[in-house]
């Protein structure tokens, strides 16, 4: 079971810090509010009993105390306003802060994401529960557990003190019992943490499994498979259910026990008090002080372990998402054929070697995918010239897929080097602002056919937009054209013009100097894809373009 504290939060999320030192400010003034509260209600109750009031027959006032009560109340009233705005403002900060380290690590997700698309790592489904659903979890752990945690670090030692300099014995018994209640949270903790972890890998997978439904749907209704698949999805439903329940059991039960030891542990102290007071060694204020400090000491201790459910969901994904963000996020481990660069599916670069300028230089490179049988591509060599297309063309799983990554600086590759004017490239944003990619299924986005275009270039006027689509071959394509979620609306080829056109866009306005195509012309008629290689011909760019047709 890890700390109370989530190490990672600590380290990973700068604006965790700040609130635990807030936090810890407030917890503390919240301590000397609730001494200050009980040392006001023992005085205020001892004075009721020394100080009667009384009437005489004819109701007319004949004793009454002094000013002491009044003062009294006046000032427990200011305690309570003050104590609520401190829980006021423990809440506040701990919504700020839960929405500043979401806002954070979902940045981070999308950036390593973004650093490394072609990791297997997380599907798409589970990526989606996770900064959905899964990090706003971290509300509970933000705004009801760790400003409880902190609580329980401040309170009980204020009041311990308290309680110490009014009596000894009644310390020793709260120092004896307050422990426990940390050990049966842990016994606790250690079972809920198992169980929360277990209902987050079967709702992963029930996001998964329905995000492939979605997506292989119309290929089950051609094949007649559509309603088998929904015996499947209920049983992974019902799984997440039944593990949701269990989680909410083990919660409800360890109330009840820590509720159970903190009663107990208060009825001890009462109980010795109450005996001290009939043999008058003790006096009624300090009894009553010491019963109203005594729960006090015990419930911030208590709630941490009833908030401890709060925030299991929330640092269950934030430590999902510290596995997909790390420091060095893992290949995708489908490994590809292996290729053999003597045999005849090898990787062969179509077009001479250049002796202008060179753009891109790629020496002996090579890259094994774990657990794979051989290397996925081997000692491969390639140069590309300032306004050179060259065809990459080999079978399916020759590793054409593995030198476009590696270029994109999708891949780190197990050796070899590639390198821009002498420079090695990476993973680094100015090197890919030199590139335009166009991929074999290009990503849309819900708008019209001009919105996708200007992904390239989002200044770029409706002019230069309508050009780049004439430049790609698709003059036909009207740039209000609606374009729904993922290309409905469009056909096959009209997503890959547009997506070249999006790619033109960066070549014409942008930076970009090396386009990268993965079938570009596939699903194009021969006139199209007549303008498109004219097109890059007379743009005099650098094109990098897999194919199966030479």
């Amino acid at each position: 079971m890890a700390g109370p504290l989530d190490s990672n939060l600590l380290r990973r999320a700068r604006a965790t810090r700040g609130f635990l030192i807030a936090g810890t400010g407030v917890g503390a003034v919240n301590a000397v509010l609730t001494l200050f509260e009980a040392w006001l209600i023992a005085y205020a109750v001892t004075f009721l009993f020394q100080h009667a009031w009384w009437y005489s027959s004819d109701l007319e006032v004949v004793e009454a105390g002094p000013w002491g009560m009044l003062w009294a109340m006046w000032w427990l009233g200011a305690v309570f306003a003050g104590k609520a705005v401190l829980n006021w403002l423990t809440t506040w900060l701990g919504h700020r802060t839960s929405a500043a380290v979401k806002s954070q690590l979902r940045t981070d997700i999308v950036k390593s994401r973004l650093a490394n698309p072609v990791q297997a790592q997380t599907s798409t489904g589970g990526l989606i529960t996770l900064v959905t659903q899964g990090l706003d979890a971290l509300d509970g752990y933000y705004a009801k557990y760790l400003p409880q945690l902190l609580l329980a670090g401040t309170v009980p030692v204020i009041i311990g003190v308290a309680v110490l300099t009014a009596d000894l014995t009644s310390a020793i018994i709260i120092a004896v019992t307050l422990p426990l209640i940390p050990v049966f949270m842990m016994l606790v903790g250690w079972t809920t943490q198992a169980r929360t972890a277990k209902r987050w890998a079967i709702q992963t997978r029930l996001s998964h499994h329905f995000a492939d439904l979605v997506m292989g749907l119309p290929t089950l209704q051609v094949f007649g498979r559509a309603k088998a698949q929904a015996k499947g999805l209920l049983q992974t439903e019902a799984a997440h259910r039944r593990e949701t329940l269990g989680t909410l059991r083990i919660s409800f039960l360890s109330a009840l026990v820590l509720e159970l030891l903190s009663t107990l542990s208060v009825a001890l102290v009462a109980v010795v008090i109450a005996f001290r007071v009939v043999n008058e060694s003790m006096d009624l204020q300090t009894a009553l002080f010491l019963l109203i400090l005594a729960p006090e000491a015990y419930l911030p201790v208590r709630q941490v372990g009833t908030h401890f459910h709060d925030s299991a969901d929330g640092v269950a994904a934030a430590r999902a998402a510290f596995a997909l963000i790390g420091d060095a996020p893992a290949e995708s481990t489908a490994a590809e054929s292996p290729l053999d660069a003597d045999s005849p599916a090898a990787l062969q670069a179509d077009g001479p070697v250049p002796r202008a300028k060179q753009l891109l230089a790629i020496r002996h490179l090579t890259h094994s995918y774990p657990g794979a049988s051989g290397p996925a591509v081997s000692d491969f060599n390639l140069d590309i010239a300032d306004g050179e297309i060259v065809a990459l063309v080999g079978a399916s799983g020759s590793g054409k897929t593995t030198v476009l990554n590696s270029v994109m600086g999708f891949l780190d590759p197990s050796l070899g080097t590639i390198t821009s004017a002498g420079h090695r490239v990476g993973a680094d944003a100015s090197w890919r602002e030199r590139l335009a990619f166009v991929g074999q299924n290009p990503g849309m986005i819900a708008g019209t056919v001009a919105d996708n275009v200007r992904l390239g270039f989002p200044k770029a006027t409706d002019s230069a937009v309508r050009a780049a689509l004439d430049e790609a071959g698709a003059p036909e394509l009207a740039l209000d054209h609606a374009v729904g979620v993922d290309g409905e609306g469009v056909s096959a080829g009209e997503k890959r013009r547009i997506a070249t056109a999006r790619a033109l866009l960066r070549v014409i306005l942008g930076r970009a100097r090396l386009m990268l195509l993965d079938e570009p012309t596939a699903g194009l008629d021969a006139d199209a894809e007549a303008v498109l290689l004219g097109t890059l011909r007379r743009l005099g760019v650098a094109a990098l373009v897999i194919t199966h047709r030479p």
